[in-house]
């Protein structure tokens, strides 16, 4: 029998029938993410539990078999892809919520649990988990910790590895450990091993449960949005804001190209007319929230800002911020296909960035659209093409120039998206080799054989074939 069939076997037997995909067309559901890159596993499973999480690893390492972790299947760079085949396993079966401790602001919960699911569920409590990706409504908190995601409101509340304080893990050869918990290990004066493991894209572990920090919802957020006859203006807002030492819950930015599709499938409320817009939330105590708003509202209209409106109520705070999570799936009016960067830059630099980038798309005969995070720097420009006309490999080679354009301003080659397939070979633009030989050291010591999440985030040059040598040796079929 051939070793995947027999590793087939030995899953169905010890998971059940149901919770293992083999057919080929149910497996194609399985061959890509959020991102462009796609390739078929070989099998997914679909474990319940840490027992047997961690009995799909022994089973897999036995058979020299590649593992990849997967959540919601929303990540950008092609971390849940299985590159060299062999076994996904799919977490979204693994959805509970297995403590709520209010009194000391922490949760457990499984790898498989929805973002936005956990916050909604702890409403009653007066908390929330304050990491918000775009992709919330979708994303699973496991996906969550191993992109290292974070979203419109990092800028003040951190990405998710500001928000995790334990980690329960399966490792390469199927046994189990505890980083952390509820008290953090840094604050126990242990090596931070928790974070290390979030944003390792499943290289590392395959995250069994999650020990989150809890925030308590503000007393009043106040939602703001600066309407510009000139991106510029917005770009200089940003710079005047941090100048003047205010900190925005959120400040997002996109510009009129994008903003007409958005608001012609959201009817969130933006306008149609303008150049760019910036959208913001203030919270905190009601008199802090309407103090911040005024100077925030006084900073826009002295940098260019035609008009500030300020949501009236919770509702039209609501439809604004619907517009800004949904934008992504409103490019389609734009254009078939949509790639999306993850560029990071100094906040100071983003107007003069822009104008590069608008150059760099030009030079290669595409329009650009930015909505990104302004707040923090963390730019995404989307490269409109269409993939039916071959026109992807020009679009990739423009995302990478508009990448570096990033490093080249004294930023960073990714904010939140990570670095999976998309940026590995990438990685020599930000780290030496000696930077990147100290990874490959981390990564072996917790992933000897490299059968977790193989052909990830180290560029090519550095994995010495590693799993793709022995492929062969087990992709023979069902």
């Amino acid at each position: 029998m051939p070793p995947l069939a027999r590793l087939a076997a030995d899953l169905t037997a010890k998971l059940g029938a149901e919770n293992v995909l083999t057919d080929p067309l149910a497996r194609t559901l399985y061959e890509y993410d959020g991102g462009v890159d796609r390739a078929q596993p070989d099998l997914v499973v679909f474990p319940r539990s840490r027992d047997q999480v961690a009995a799909i690893v022994r089973a897999a390492a036995a058979a020299g078999v590649p593992i990849v972790a997967r959540g919601a299947g929303t990540g950008l760079s092609g971390g849940a892809v299985a590159r060299e085949g062999g076994v996904v396993v799919a977490f979204n079966r693994m959805r509970r919520i297995l403590e709520v401790d209010v009194e000391n602001a922490r949760a457990v919960v499984e790898p498989g649990v929805v973002n936005l699911e956990l916050s909604q569920s702890l409403a009653p409590t007066g908390f929330y988990f304050a990491p918000d990706p775009s992709s919330q409504r979708a994303c699973t908190l496991g996906g969550n910790v191993a992109e290292n995601s974070g979203g419109p409101h990092t800028l003040l509340h951190g990405v998710t590895v500001n928000h995790v304080t334990g980690l329960e893990i399966v490792l390469a050869d199927g046994s189990v450990a505890q980083l952390g918990g509820k008290a953090g290990e840094a604050l126990a004066g242990a090596w931070d091993l928790t974070g290390v493991v979030v944003g390792s894209e499943g290289t590392l572990a395959l995250v069994t449960a999650v020990t989150v920090k809890l925030t308590r919802l503000p007393e009043a957020v106040g939602t703001l949005l600066a309407i510009y006859d000139q991106v510029g203006q917005a770009a200089e807002t940003v710079t005047a804001l941090t100048a003047a030492g205010i900190t925005p819950s959120a400040c997002e930015m996109m510009d009129g190209f994008c903003l007409r599709a958005i608001e012609a499938a959201t009817g969130a409320g933006y306008p149609m007319d303008s150049a760019a817009v910036l959208l913001m939330d203030v919270e905190g105590l009601r008199e802090e929230v309407e103090e911040d708003a005024e100077r925030v509202e006084a900073i826009c209209r002295a940098a260019g800002a035609r008009s500030v409106r300020r949501a009236a109520d919770a509702p039209e705070r609501e439809l604004l911020w619907k517009g800004r999570k949904n934008a992504f799936g409103a490019m389609g009016r734009i254009s078939p296909n949509n790639y999306v960067m993850d560029g990071v830059i100094p906040r100071t630099r983003i107007a003069p960035v822009l104008e590069e980038i608008e150059a760099v798309g030009r030079r290669h005969g595409f329009r650009i659209g930015n909505m990104f995070h302004a707040g923090d720097g963390n730019l995404h420009p989307l490269v409109f093409f269409d993939e039916r006309a071959g026109e992807l490999p020009r679009a990739l080679a423009c995302s990478h120039d508009i990448i570096q354009v990033c490093v080249a301003a004294g930023g960073s080659i990714t904010g939140e998206h990570g670095v999976g397939i998309e940026k590995q070979d990438l990685m020599p633009l930000i780290f030496s080799d000696a930077d990147l030989a100290y990874m490959e050291r981390i990564r072996r010591a917790f992933n000897p054989d490299g059968l977790l999440n193989p052909n990830k985030m180290i560029p090519q040059s550095r994995l010495c074939g590693e799993i793709r040598g022995n492929a062969a040796l087990y992709r023979e079929g069902l």
